[in-house]
Protein backbone atom coordinates (compact mmCIF):
# COMPACT_ATOMS: atom_id res chain seq x y z
CA UNK A 1 0.00 0.00 0.00
CA UNK A 2 1.05 3.52 -0.95
CA UNK A 3 -0.66 5.10 2.19
CA UNK A 4 0.69 5.74 5.52
CA UNK A 5 -0.27 3.44 8.47
CA UNK A 6 -1.85 5.92 10.02
CA UNK A 7 -3.39 7.60 7.15
CA UNK A 8 -4.75 4.41 6.16
CA UNK A 9 -6.50 4.43 9.18
CA UNK A 10 -8.00 7.44 9.07
CA UNK A 11 -9.40 7.14 5.38
CA UNK A 12 -10.77 3.65 6.78
CA UNK A 13 -12.46 5.07 9.43
CA UNK A 14 -14.12 8.08 7.00
CA UNK A 15 -15.20 5.78 4.53
CA UNK A 16 -17.02 3.60 7.31
CA UNK A 17 -18.27 6.82 8.65
CA UNK A 18 -19.82 8.04 4.54
CA UNK A 19 -21.38 4.89 4.75
CA UNK A 20 -22.41 3.50 7.99
CA UNK A 21 -22.60 6.57 9.92
CA UNK A 22 -21.67 4.62 13.30
CA UNK A 23 -22.38 6.41 16.34
CA UNK A 24 -19.03 4.72 17.40
CA UNK A 25 -16.14 3.85 15.27
CA UNK A 26 -12.27 3.26 16.25
CA UNK A 27 -9.82 1.78 13.21
CA UNK A 28 -6.42 0.11 14.90
CA UNK A 29 -4.18 -0.81 12.98
CA UNK A 30 -2.59 -4.29 14.65
CA UNK A 31 -0.23 -5.12 12.00
CA UNK A 32 2.69 -5.56 14.52
CA UNK A 33 1.03 -7.77 15.56
CA UNK A 34 1.12 -10.51 12.77
CA UNK A 35 5.10 -9.96 11.91
CA UNK A 36 5.86 -13.23 9.76
CA UNK A 37 1.89 -14.09 9.39
CA UNK A 38 0.60 -14.42 5.93
CA UNK A 39 -0.58 -10.82 4.29
CA UNK A 40 2.28 -9.00 6.67
CA UNK A 41 4.61 -6.61 5.22
CA UNK A 42 8.42 -6.08 6.38
CA UNK A 43 7.18 -2.49 8.07
CA UNK A 44 4.84 -4.42 10.48
CA UNK A 45 1.97 -1.64 9.47
CA UNK A 46 -0.74 -1.52 7.06
CA UNK A 47 -2.10 -4.52 6.58
CA UNK A 48 -4.18 -5.91 10.03
CA UNK A 49 -6.89 -3.89 10.86
CA UNK A 50 -9.38 -3.93 13.85
CA UNK A 51 -12.92 -2.15 13.68
CA UNK A 52 -14.90 -1.61 16.78
CA UNK A 53 -18.03 0.06 14.80
CA UNK A 54 -21.70 0.64 16.21
CA UNK A 55 -24.08 1.44 13.83
CA UNK A 56 -28.26 2.53 13.58
CA UNK A 57 -27.37 0.55 10.69
CA UNK A 58 -27.12 -2.59 12.11
CA UNK A 59 -30.53 -2.99 13.70
CA UNK A 60 -32.60 -6.32 12.57
CA UNK A 61 -29.12 -7.28 10.95
CA UNK A 62 -27.97 -10.57 11.61
CA UNK A 63 -23.89 -10.41 12.66
CA UNK A 64 -23.11 -11.60 9.24
CA UNK A 65 -25.24 -8.91 7.65
CA UNK A 66 -23.41 -6.35 9.57
CA UNK A 67 -19.80 -7.57 8.71
CA UNK A 68 -20.74 -7.30 5.28
CA UNK A 69 -21.79 -3.62 5.64
CA UNK A 70 -18.44 -3.18 7.04
CA UNK A 71 -16.58 -5.50 4.39
CA UNK A 72 -18.42 -3.92 1.66
CA UNK A 73 -17.63 -0.30 2.96
CA UNK A 74 -13.90 -1.12 3.05
CA UNK A 75 -13.51 -3.49 -0.35
CA UNK A 76 -11.67 -0.34 -1.85
CA UNK A 77 -8.81 -0.85 0.73
CA UNK A 78 -8.85 -4.86 0.75
CA UNK A 79 -8.43 -4.42 -2.82
CA UNK A 80 -5.45 -2.19 -2.35
CA UNK A 81 -3.77 -5.17 -0.01
CA UNK A 82 -5.12 -4.49 3.52
CA UNK A 83 -4.83 -8.40 4.25
CA UNK A 84 -7.02 -8.98 7.71
CA UNK A 85 -10.15 -6.99 9.21
CA UNK A 86 -11.30 -7.80 12.47
CA UNK A 87 -14.76 -6.13 13.39
CA UNK A 88 -16.19 -5.91 16.69
CA UNK A 89 -19.58 -5.19 16.75
CA UNK A 90 -20.61 -2.84 19.74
Amino acid sequence: MTSEPQELAQRMAESLQRQLRPTQLEVIDESYQHAGHTGANDTGMGTHFRVKISSPLFAEKTRVARHRLVYDALQEFIDQGVHAIAIDIT
